[in-house]
């Protein structure tokens, strides 16, 4: 969320970030400028009465110590607090009015962010790997995966609908390899801590990392013993987390943080649940776009000098995971119009797919500046201060475990169609090869 003051001051700036965001001020922001001049008239005439009243107080005092007759003095006092009180309600109602619209602005893009308006004007940044070479048309993972009897799309809608998928066997376990290679680089080589929070969050974390309310659609709400009202988020309602950003960013929600604990950089591993709302007849093929996926998350807490830094750090823990399991990737700076609603600069890493012959989103690496901060009140009391700050928070996946599975299966295929293990993950795997000829480490 954006602070209301600065939206105050730098009103014009606002509604230009915003368009650059593709966005239309004017229907974002409302009646923001009229809610902010009644709330101020307000309070300036509360303020005025408040001081005649206070003078009042005074003659009332003079009165009654020189034995007259007060009341009607009094009677004015107290018609005028009856009215100040009236004011500040009403200026209380509008604040809470611009809170609203507040909460409906995206974050406004870093200066460095190039403004377009889709994925097409994105800039690409960097490429590393040499893609590989086939004496063969390459698969996608999909044919590859119930080729090889590890993947399995149609026991999985039988279980649960579309958009679902089972692994089996060496599948299975290439998933639980990837988790594992990847919670062990990033607790043992970056320096992060290890934590494993719950699957399902309350709504007050979810507005506290920016899903709600504008997103809502695209999480999965349990029905509670209260029942479901649409637009109605209560305290104890549950929602199945959309990624680990939710609950671990939310674990210092009204807390203040000492100094000496940042930056603070934590590592999740959980499963997601999107409902994928709006994007009927995208990515239906394969694992690309799933109800339920796993993923290992990195969220940093920092100070706001460092979070720069401290993205360009984060945006390098994950590319390390592709280096290592040597899948080629590029990394690309998102446009305004291309960015998540929370966040003020972002780098997507996309995976080379052969079996596609397309890069594809692995990880979204962000700084979120304080807007996630603000929503959910995390706070720093920085070296040497009394007055605490808010703290800048950033995260990414490191990496996305399936698109890394269904990658690994489409760059390391083989002729017989069987899937080469990467060096790296043998050790967790216990065998070099997934399908014919598999030998065993």
């Amino acid at each position: 969320m954006l602070d209301l003051g600065f939206v105050r001051a730098n009103l014009e700036l606002v509604e230009a970030k915003l368009r650059d965001r593709g966005q239309d001020p004017a229907e974002l922001l409302g009646d923001f400028r009229a809610l902010d001049k009644d709330r101020r008239e307000r309070i300036t005439e509360a303020e005025q009465l408040k001081a005649q009243r206070n003078k009042l107080s005074e003659e009332v005092a003079k009165l009654k110590k020189s034995g007259q007759d007060a009341s009607a003095v009094m009677e004015e006092t107290r018609g005028l607090k009856t009215k100040m009180e009236s004011l500040e309600a009403s200026a209380a109602e509008k604040e809470a009015q611009m809170q609203a619209i507040l909460a409906r602005i995206p974050n406004l893009p870093l200066a460095d962010v190039p403004i377009g308006k889709s994925e097409q004007e994105n800039v690409e940044i960097k490429r590393w790997g040499e893609l590989p070479k086939f004496d063969f048309v390459p698969k996608p993972h999909w044919e590859l995966g119930e080729q090889l009897g590890i993947l399995d799309f149609e026991r999985a809608a039988k279980l649960s609908g579309a958009r679902f998928a089972v692994y089996w066997a060496e599948g299975a376990r290439l998933e639980r390899a990837l988790i594992s290679i990847m919670l062990d680089i990033h607790t043992r080589e970056h320096g992060y801590t290890e934590v494993l929070p719950p699957f399902m969050v309350n709504s007050k974390s979810l507005f506290g990392t920016g899903q709600l309310p504008k997103f809502a659609e695209d999480l999965f709400r349990c029905v509670d013993e209260q029942g479901y009202e649409p637009g109605v988020y209560r305290e104890n309602d549950h929602w199945l987390i959309p990624t680990a950003e939710v609950p671990v960013t939310n674990l210092y929600r009204d807390e203040v943080l000492d100094d000496a604990q940042l930056t603070q950089s934590l590592v999740a591993y959980t499963p997601c649940f999107r409902s994928e709302a709006g994007s009927y007849g995208k990515d239906v093929r394969g694992i690309i776009r799933q109800h339920q996926f796993q993923k290992v998350e990195l969220v940093k807490f920092t100070r706001p000098e460092d979070s720069e830094a401290e993205h360009e750090k984060l945006t390098r823990d994950a590319e390390t995971i592709l280096e290592r399991l040597k899948l080629p990737y590029r990394r690309v700076l998102l446009c305004t119009g291309d960015m998540g609603f929370s966040s003020a600069k972002t780098y997507d890493l996309e995976v080379w797919l052969p079996g596609q012959d397309l890069y594809r989103e692995i990880s979204s690496c962000s700084n979120f500046w304080d807007f996630q901060a603000r929503r959910a009140n995390i706070r720093y009391r920085p070296k040497g201060q009394n007055k605490s700050a808010l703290v800048h928070t950033l995260n990414g996946s490191g990496l996305a475990v399936g698109r890394t599975w269904l990658a690994i299966v489409e760059n390391y295929q083989q002729a017989d169609g069987s899937v080469k293990v990467p060096d790296a993950l043998i050790p967790y795997m216990g065998v070099e090869r997934i399908g014919p000829g598999e030998k065993r480490a």
